[in-house]
């Protein structure tokens, strides 16, 4: 048995089977792990969430972006935008059931596993934690919001989970807007400074770091804690400088590769668009 972590597929479902064929991946021994944004920017975003759904026993998602921004769209909680490549999701007849499943997901995944280093704790998030933040403490404020989107009144986090405001988290943050920070920590997050405030504009690689800001990962607390598998920064090319801190997007869908890695010896695989 292998487990594997892949970074954003985007819809992008051709290249994910071909990565999957090449690593002779098995759902029935096999798990797979995705870093969320299974879905937009690429053809196929169908094809992926149905097969994602149908081999669900064998993988363990957290949502992205992109994710969440579908089932508002489905859920009639905000606009579809110039860009999106949804159109046949939304159309097809079982996309309440793929929105639904979604829903059930998490934003942050905690497991130990048994590596070539012994036994290794692992964090996966789509884009990152705020400085500070504790292994237990992502995990909880994960689940607020996870609680959230599969609570009754999922429709009301929905509506208001788009913003950029607060810029930083503290504490006493209360109600939606508290629910939206939480989701800009770890389903947008790029660059902040010492405190936390978010610099959601800036979307280029480490060279463009605005003064007194740096990628969050040169601040965050949870390394000696867990290895971090993230996605969302395709800028980065994979490249974090942190030897305990993996950056799995690598941007197939803006023409580079999709990128996968075992997490028993770390070894990456990958297909290219090229």
């Amino acid at each position: 048995m292998s487990t594997y972590v892949i970074g954003d597929i985007q819809g992008c479902f051709k290249p994910l089977k071909k990565l999957l064929k090449k690593v002779g991946f098995s759902n029935n021994s096999d798990k797979l792990w995705c870093v969320g944004d299974l879905i937009n920017r690429g053809p196929r975003s169908l094809d992926t969430l149905r097969y994602l759904h149908d081999i669900d026993d064998a993988t363990e998602i957290v949502l992205g972006n992109h994710d969440l921004h579908f089932i508002a769209i489905h859920e009639d909680c905000a606009p579809a935008r110039n860009k999106d490549t949804l159109g046949e999701l939304l159309e097809a007849p079982d996309c309440q059931q793929l929105s639904d499943w979604l829903r059930s997901k998490s934003l942050a995944h905690h497991e130990s596993l048994q590596t070539d280093k012994g036994l290794e704790d692992f964090l996966m998030i789509h884009a990152g934690v705020a400085p500070r933040w504790s292994l237990q403490r992502t995990l909880d404020l994960a689940a607020e919001v996870e609680h959230a989107l599969q609570g009754p009144d999922y429709r009301e986090y929905l509506t208001n989970m788009y913003g950029d405001e607060p810029i930083r988290w503290y504490d006493k943050i209360e109600g939606q807007a508290r629910l939206r920070t939480i989701t800009n920590y770890l389903t947008r997050i790029r660059f902040c400074d010492d405190i936390g405030s978010l610099r959601l504009d800036v979307k280029e690689g480490l060279c463009a770091a605005p003064a007194g800001f740096k990628p969050w990962f040169e601040y965050e607390k949870i390394t000696p804690e867990a290895t971090i598998l993230f996605g969302h920064w395709a800028a980065l090319e994979g490249y974090t400088g942190k030897s305990h801190v993996y950056a799995m997007d690598t941007g197939y869908v803006w023409g580079r590769s999709l990128s996968m890695m075992r997490l028993e010896d770390k070894r990456l695989f990958a297909v290219s668009k090229k």
